[in-house]
């Protein structure tokens, strides 16, 4: 889509160097001339004709692109398509982002609606763009500016070949970071502090067994944060509720045969 700005005729004026087109199958070679490498386009992002004067693309630095004849408005290798669309021009033109899926059709293992957020009230409109995903399979980005549309699209590139783990979480199996995050989970404890009581303490035993005096001793310590620390390292782990009711549930399992005859008894007599 066409967005018309300033930056037009600026963009107009940047020679981007394209590859050569691949020649068709069946085209006959010139004898005695070898045929010329083809390039895959796979090193740098696509990026449709209609998208020149997109600000989002001077902000495009820390991956390659240039133009081609492609469907959807960005192309990452052969297996994502991403199509653009700005709120406003939604608003203006509803029924684009439908012809422009409807040309789309099944194409791309990975569809990505990005969607740049220029509305003061967006929720009808990203509404309306959530159901079409959903019905479409299509992935919605949102992005509140030019710079942030063109870092997704870095990143949809940057990430292209990478494994998933990358971006997964990372469980900590260190047992001294484990530590670290067991102590600063509790609210007035930073890891700065968590750091400290290790390296004073040794141990998480003797943590736990420092009095209060001995935890506000410590640097960056007080007599809040060290009465906050030493009441939730003594606390039950069981609220009293539960308590109660193991307590209840290991009286029933305890009573016998004998008992409930002699209570029987008792009440009769």
């Amino acid at each position: 889509m066409e967005i018309e700005d300033g930056f037009d005729d600026l963009l107009g004026e940047v020679e981007v160097p394209t590859s050569p087109k691949k020649p068709k199958s069946g085209e006959d070679v010139v004898a005695g001339t070898a045929p010329k490498p083809t390039a895959t386009k796979t090193h740098c992002v696509l990026v449709n004709q209609k998208q020149r004067g997109n600000p989002l693309l001077k902000f495009i630095t820390s991956v390659p692109w240039e133009y081609d004849e492609i469907v959807p408005d960005y192309e990452i290798g052969k297996t994502i398509g991403i199509l653009f669309l700005s709120l406003r021009y939604h608003n203006l033109n509803p029924d684009y982002i439908n012809n422009r899926l409807k040309e789309l059709g099944k194409k791309y293992d990975l569809r990505v609606l990005l969607v740049q957020v220029d509305l003061k009230d967006p929720h009808v409109a990203l509404k309306n763009l959530t159901r079409i995903c959903l019905l479409t399979d299509m992935t919605l980005m949102l992005a509140w500016s030019p710079e942030e549309s063109a870092k997704i699209i870095e990143n949809y590139k940057i990430y292209e070949n990478k494994p998933p783990d990358r971006i997964m979480e990372k469980i900590e199996n260190d047992p001294h970071q484990k530590i670290i995050n067991a102590l600063s989970s509790i609210k007035p404890v930073n890891k700065t502090d968590a750091m400290t009581l290790i390296t004073k303490f040794g141990t998480l035993e003797n943590i736990i067994k420092a009095t209060e005096q001995r935890l506000a001793d410590c640097p960056g310590f007080g007599v809040t944060k060290a009465k906050k620390l030493h009441k939730a390292l003594h606390e039950p782990f069981l609220k009293r509720g539960q308590m109660r009711l193991q307590s209840n549930d290991e009286f029933s399992e305890e009573i016998c045969l004998e008992d409930i005859e002699k209570m029987e008894n008792e009440v009769k007599k």
